[in-house]
Order: structure tokens, then C-alpha cells, then sequence
């Protein structure tokens, strides 16, 4: 209990900087306008951002270790200039290729560099038994982004014009999250001890775990079950996400594309913060287990969305499900793996965000020009979705995690 006003201090940082990141959420704003104005094709459109989730995935695999080693605030403030950076070149880019460079490469790393230095320093702060809980505040900005920034984006393009509104948020973008980046710091040497001495935790989550480095952890089963888990369960996620815009538009006449996107992004961050104090109770995988459910569920129906309403709820609920991913995901890898490596071995695990982000945002663009609608990847998101809960049910934490004290 003692101690913590600096470890809020930094949670509420990371949570700042994630809602700078979590731009990455409002493309379906933007990808709808390259289709109206630009006439770009709906796969075309899907392009940059699904390179920007491949980059920032690939991206926190080292930029995981950077922050484990040098600490978070430079990491932060390198991803906020590249983030920006990325925004302000795509004022220049009137291409598919050249978007895919500036938001997608540029835009991708800058957002894996600032994520990856703001849940392991948050959590380094708090005993075993708030991680769900921190882990979800912190990671709850990126899905909340898209709440602002939807509108906001909406806004510019009215205003504006398309280069003008990624020139606008590239700068937004790089002085936010360089200001907010001053606020992150990792705990001293001996606070992890101290913390775990002082606070009363309840007997699940009192159990000592043995750090473990990324070589220890990719030699485990676990690791590869996490992994698929995330591709499968995420990519159905993000073709909603991707294309919520689009979908409200062309199956329930729904010229307001960005409220589904701010509903979208709203009941994430309920299902990022709600999930974690689930878990924290239940467990993680069980927790794991109903958001898949209930998300393959909720795909199946979307076949038969055809209102605003109806687009709206799916959304919504759309939301709640992907966003536990987040939060699930990391306080699962430091059940299983310990704190210490934490940056290194969740940005090995959040490499299945990358793949799901490429499969699930081209899957919906790809499909529905083919076919003309979204019914069949809606079918395929499903099915995955019942695979990601077969998976998390199977697993379990290493056996050689547990230490006697």
C-alpha cells in the first residue's frame, strides 16, 4: 500500500501515452475516407494498417528488451517522434505503397516502441495481485483512443483534407507522448522485495514464480499456445475494427462510420480494465475462455446487423471481447514467466498480434471485394474464435514456474 503514489504516477502516464498510441484504432475513419475520396479499393484501404500492426508487433520483440535494459521513458519518448513521424510523412503519401511506409513502418514501430514501455513499468510497482487490475488501466488509453480520436479525425477531414489530418495528428501525436514519456520510470532494484513483504495478497495470486528469460520461455509450450491464442483470437477482432466503418455504411446505410468507432473504442476499455479484475478472481485463461465465446457468438450474429442499431450493439460488444485480449495476454506472461523479463518475453508473445493483425484487417477488405460482402469473414472469425477457447481452456501454467518459498 505504501509507496505507491509513484507507481500510480507512472500507470497513469502509460495510460496517457496509450491514448496517444491507440490512433492505430481510428483507421477506419480514415481508410473509409481513402475509399470515398481517394478510390482506393477496401483492400487497398486495409494495407497500412495492417503493416503498421505487423511493424509494431515485430517492433516490441526489441523494443522489449531495450526497455528491460535502458528503462522506459527514452524507449517512450523514441516511439512518440516515430509515431509522428509516421502521421506527418503520410501527408505525402498518395499511394498504397507509400502509406504502407510512412503510417504502416514508420507509424507501426513508433507505436510498438511507446507501448512496450508502459505496461511492464506500471506493473513493476504493484504486487502480484493488481497486475490484471494495472495491466488493464494501462492498456485501456489505446482502446479509449479511438473514443477522441475518431471524432477528432472525422472532424479534420470535414475541415480539412486527408494530408492535412495526418499532418495535424503527427504533431498531436510526437509532443504528447514525448511530455508524458518524463513520467515513466521502473521501480529501484529492491522494490519489487519490499512491495511483496508489505502488502497482503490473497492465496491465488500468493504463489512465488521464478523469473524465466525469452530462451527459458520459448523452450515451454505455453509460450506457442499464447502465441496462437493471440493470432487467432485478436485477427477476428481487428477485421471489425479495421472495417467497422465501412461495414455500418454498406450494411445498415449508416453514413456516421465513426460512432461504431467510438463505441467500438469505448467498450474496449471496459473490457480492458473489466477483464483484468475478472481474472485477477477467476483466472486468466477461464477469463479467456468466456471473451472467446461470447466473441464467436456475437461474429455469427453480425451476418444478420442491419440497423444502426444493430451495427451499433455488435460493436460495442465487439469491444468488450478483443479488448480483455490486452490485458489477459501480458498478465498472463507474467503468471507464467515472472516480471523481470517481462518487456522482452511479452514482445515475443505479442508477435501473434502482428500476424493477426495482417490475417484479420486484409481478411475483411479481401473477402468483401471478392465477394461482395463480409458474411463469409464474419464465418471464419467465428471459427476461429471457438479454436482460441479450446486453446485457452487447454492451457496451463509451466509446471517448473512454481517455487516453494
Amino acid at each position: 500500500m505504501k509507496g505507491n503514489l509513484r507507481g500510480w504516477t507512472v500507470a497513469l502516464a502509460g495510460l496517457g501515452v496509450n491514448l496517444i498510441l491507440g490512433v492505430l484504432y481510428a483507421w477506419s475513419v480514415m481508410g473509409k475516407a481513402l475509399v470515398v475520396q481517394w478510390h482506393w479499393n477496401k483492400t487497398q484501404a486495409a494495407l497500412p494498417f495492417a503493416m503498421s500492426t505487423a511493424a509494431f508487433a515485430l517492433t516490441m520483440v526489441f523494443a522489449g528488451r531495450a526497455q528491460d535494459k535502458l528503462g522506459p521513458r527514452w524507449v517512450a519518448m523514441s516511439g512518440g517522434i516515430l509515431l509522428g513521424l509516421g502521421l506527418a510523412l503520410s501527408a505525402l503519401a498518395h499511394e498504397p505503397f507509400l502509406m504502407v511506409l510512412t503510417f504502416g513502418v514508420v507509424g507501426g514501430i513508433g507505436i510498438g516502441l511507446g507501448y512496450c514501455a508502459t505496461t511492464p513499468a506500471a506493473v513493476k510497482w504493484f504486487p502480484a495481485a493488481r497486475k490484471g487490475l494495472i495491466t488493464g488501466i494501462v492498456v485501456s488509453g489505446v482502446g479509449l483512443a479511438a473514443v477522441y480520436m475518431s471524432p477528432l479525425t472525422q472532424w479534420l477531414l470535414k475541415t480539412t483534407d486527408i494530408p492535412s489530418t495526418f499532418l495535424i495528428l503527427g504533431i498531436g501525436a510526437a509532443i504528447v507522448v514525448a511530455l508524458l514519456a518524463q513520467l515513466l520510470r521502473n521501480p529501484p532494484a529492491d522494490y519489487q522485495l519490499v512491495a511483496r513483504t508489505v502488502t497482503a495478497v490473497p492465496r491465488a495470486a500468493a504463489v512465488s514464480r521464478r523469473d524465466v528469460d525469452w530462451p527459458g520461455m520459448l523452450r515451454t509450450p505455453q509460450f506457442y499456445l499464447l502465441w496462437l491464442i493471440y493470432v487467432l483470437a485478436a485477427a477476428a477482432g481487428l477485421m471489425i475494427i479495421s472495417n467497422v466503418a465501412i461495414i455500418a455504411k454498406e450494411q445498415a446505410s449508416w453514413e456516421a462510420g465513426f460512432i461504431p468507432v467510438m463505441l467500438l473504442a469505448a467498450f474496449n476499455t471496459l473490457g480492458r480494465f473489466g477483464s483484468g479484475a475478472i481474472s485477477d478472481r477467476i483466472g486468466r485463461t477461464n477469463t479467456m475462455v468466456i471473451a472467446f465465446v461470447l466473441q464467436a457468438v456475437n461474429m455469427l450474429l453480425f451476418l444478420h446487423y442491419r440497423t444502426p442499431l444493430t451495427v451499433a450493439l455488435g460493436a460495442s460488444f465487439t469491444g468488450v471481447c478483443y479488448g480483455a485480449i490486452f490485458t489477459l495476454m501480458p498478465a498472463a506472461t507474467a503468471d507464467f514467466y515472472g516480471l523481470r523479463n517481462l518487456g522482452v518475453n511479452y514482445g515475443c508473445v505479442f508477435t501473434g498480434f502482428g500476424v493477426a493483425g495482417v490475417l484479420g484487417s486484409l481478411l475483411g477488405g479481401r473477402v468483401c471485394d471478392l465477394l461482395g460482402s463480409y458474411s463469409m469473414a464474419y464465418t471464419i472469425c467465428a471459427g476461429m474464435l471457438v479454436a482460441a477457447a479450446v486453446l485457452a481452456y487447454a492451457t496451463r501454467p509451466p509446471a517448473e514456474r512454481t517455487a516453494n518459498a
